[in-house]
């Protein structure tokens, strides 16, 4: 059976409104003749006069009576469908947003993002997830909104992505910790024992292989999945924390931050979301408070 011609649907919904060729011709800018020859195929098709001769007008059949109705909802519902997409009413926007990052990001942003969505769009509910790992099929399958990660060769080639904030690791220790009393040089860095962190439990990495460059290795004391591990560890114990310094603000209240006497590539923290919400007003929406937030919180931030 072949597939009907959905063009006719607009044609079928003009003359069951109008009941005459002539004015539906009118209303779709045809002549009478195609509106005439566009007729004779809706009732081939549909297997039904529609409209039949009475007196000196037309009226309408039985089935034609039945589909006036379905065939006038389906055309506003497709007309809805190719316009394009408004701004949500966002004090009316009932919707859960889940978003997926590395520890501290929550902590640290979460208050001030979360104050600025219960002020704009009370409906709107965030679900933060931590992000274990990164691979990206969590924004594949829809069960992750947005994401936000430093972009590595394990990034989808496909996934929309904007730039966040950049970010570079710092020491924390405890206030009175012998490195908050002096200037860290990287031998004295060096000297102290270390938390590292892993998300694999790995005790080596770029801080390691900086640190080799210069004839120095560090003592790990213990290995971490996050930051927010690492630093109640240094907050209560002579242990060193090397974090990013922008992501982990809240977290460092009342400790030591010095800069790393080491050199470290900065870090590109960014927002990732998966093509098919990129069009999604909510969705933008959301993406523009995270960013407008992350901005407002990182003008307060320092080392020290």
């Amino acid at each position: 059976m072949s597939t009907p011609d959905l063009n006719l649907l607009a044609t079928l919904d003009a003359l069951l409104a109008e009941g005459s060729v002539a004015r539906a011709a009118r209303r779709l800018r045809l002549s009478p003749s195609a509106m005439s020859r566009a007729l004779a195929r809706l009732r081939e098709t549909i297997g039904d006069p529609l409209l039949v001769r009475a007196g000196r007008g037309l009226v309408p059949t039985p089935r034609a009576i039945e589909l006036r109705e379905r065939v006038s909802q389906l055309v506003q519902d497709a007309q809805a469908v190719l316009r394009p997409v408004e701004q949500p009413d966002l004090r009316q926007l009932v919707r859960t947003f889940t978003l997926r990052s590395r520890d501290g990001f929550a902590e640290n942003f979460g208050p001030a993002l979360m104050a600025r969505i219960a002020d704009e769009a009370p409906g709107v509910r965030l679900c933060f997830m931590q992000k274990t790992n990164k691979d990206n099929a969590p924004l594949r399958d829809g069960s992750v909104d947005l994401e936000t990660g430093v972009i590595g060769e394990a990034t989808g080639p496909e996934l929309k992505v904007q730039t966040l904030f950049r970010d570079r690791f710092i020491g924390v220790v405890r206030k009175g910790h012998p490195l908050s009393q002096t200037d860290a040089t990287a031998a004295l860095y060096a000297a102290g024992r270390h938390i590292a962190i892993s998300r694999q439990g790995h005790d080596k990495g770029p801080i390691d292989a900086a640190l080799a460059s210069l004839g120095l290795e560090r003592q790990v004391a213990t290995i971490v999945s996050g930051f927010s591990a690492a630093l109640a560890l240094a907050r209560h114990a002579d242990l060193i924390a090397s974090v990013p310094e922008r992501h982990t603000g809240n977290l460092r209240e009342g400790m030591h931050s010095f800069a790393l006497p080491i050199a470290l590539p900065e870090l590109t923290v960014s927002l990732i979301w998966h093509p098919r919400l990129q069009a999604d007003p909510a969705h933008r929406w959301l993406r523009e408070c995270v960013k407008a937030v992350c901005a407002a919180e990182l003008g307060s931030t320092s080392i020290g």
